[in-house]
């Protein structure tokens, strides 16, 4: 009620807005608008309606600095139309970002649409979020699918000058262009041959060809070893390796943490980031020694040549040994098709054996 009366008030002044104050003028009414719907304990259904027609003119009049003020005021509020929860959430990510990670008012469906519609900085704050459904976490997952992964940098492979011919010269200079040109052709594919060879010593930060985590695989593993929630992090790193969950669960199963590191080096993930998981799921990796900790030596004496190879390995035998899906139609087509058979008793066998040996 106390909005209504306040929200015919708003509409008339914004409308009354002109001259230099205005922008100003609108930055005040937009945070008397958003404070009277905060003092709202339980909005009913009008009230969360002509607060949705209000607040969107009014968001987009306002500065900059005036949507922060408002979203981080909303993001603590319980109940919010989600036609303004999605108004938000697809604003530019300096204004979005922490009502994603801090809402409680933002739905699962309009989370996931919301990380459909933007990008990875957008799922980022959606990844800090305190607590993640089942159904948001999927989706999350999901994304890598559909989104284009990044080209590794690769050093740029210079193209072969071609040398223009030129006139035909007279009788007497036609050998020597001809040598010219010969010569030039045979720099021009000198100097090629050098930039292939120095394309083929990969730099650490060449991942051409290689199994790469993305940015939002990368989240979901730094955020789910945060709150150690192992189920979780088992999902996403079978999804990572577009390997098996047993494969996923049997690395992390190696107490010593080695298999761990391994998979993550091969994977690409940033050396901070895999010391943080290892230390989170491994305690004992998290003791100093030598000024740095035990995760931070295991993670630093991998080669990741190595890694590659050990992880592609693990992945080629987990094809191999576990196929859930075959063995389960196996075993549902043996059980349509299984007959029993009518069988004659052991005690009767032996009788009829009996007699026959008389």
């Amino acid at each position: 009620m106390v909005l209504r009366f306040q929200g015919v008030l708003v509409r008339d002044r914004f409308r009354d807005l002109e001259g230099p104050l205005a922008v100003r003028k609108k930055d005040v009414v937009l945070m008397a608008t958003v404070s009277s719907f905060e003092s709202l304990s339980r909005p009913t259904r009008s009230e969360l309606r002509q607060f949705a027609e209000l607040f969107t003119p009014l968001f987009q009049a306002s500065s900059d600095e005036a949507k922060r003020q408002a979203v981080a005021a909303l993001s603590q509020c319980e109940t919010m139309p989600a036609a303004v929860a999605l108004f938000i959430g697809n604003q530019p990510i300096e204004i979005a970002a922490p009502f994603l990670a801090a809402s409680k008012a933002i739905a699962d469906d309009t989370l996931i649409t919301i990380a459909r519609m933007q990008g990875a900085a957008h799922v980022r704050a959606i990844v800090s979020r305190e607590s993640l459904s089942p159904k948001v976490i999927d989706a999350l997952v999901a994304l890598r699918q559909t989104q284009p992964r990044p080209a590794a940098a690769s050093a740029p492979i210079t193209e072969s000058v071609a040398v223009p011919l030129s006139p035909a010269p007279a009788e007497g200079n036609e050998a020597e262009a001809l040598e010219e040109q010969r010569v030039a052709n045979e720099e021009a594919l000198r100097g090629r041959i050098l930039d292939l060879a120095g394309h083929l010593g990969r730099s650490d930060n060449d991942r051409l060809g290689l199994r790469t985590l993305t940015d939002i695989q990368e989240a979901l593993l730094v955020r789910f070893a945060r709150s150690r929630e192992a189920t979780h992090f088992a999902t996403a790193l079978a999804d990572a390796l577009s390997a098996s969950r047993w494969l996923a669960e049997r690395i992390m199963l190696d107490l010593s943490g080695q298999q761990l590191a391994t998979t993550l080096t091969s994977l690409g993930m940033s050396f901070l980031d895999a010391v943080f998981v290892l230390e989170r799921f491994y305690p004992h990796l998290a003791e100093q020694q030598r000024n740095v900790t035990r995760g931070w030596m295991v993670l630093d004496a991998l080669d990741p040549e190595e890694c590659h190879e050990r992880v592609e390995a693990w992945r080629r035998a987990d094809r191999y040994t576990y196929k859930p899906e075959a063995a389960d139609a196996r075993a549902s087509q043996e059980t349509e098709n299984h007959r029993f058979i009518r069988q004659t008793p052991v005690q009767r066998d032996m009788r009829a054996l009996g007699r026959r040996s008389r």
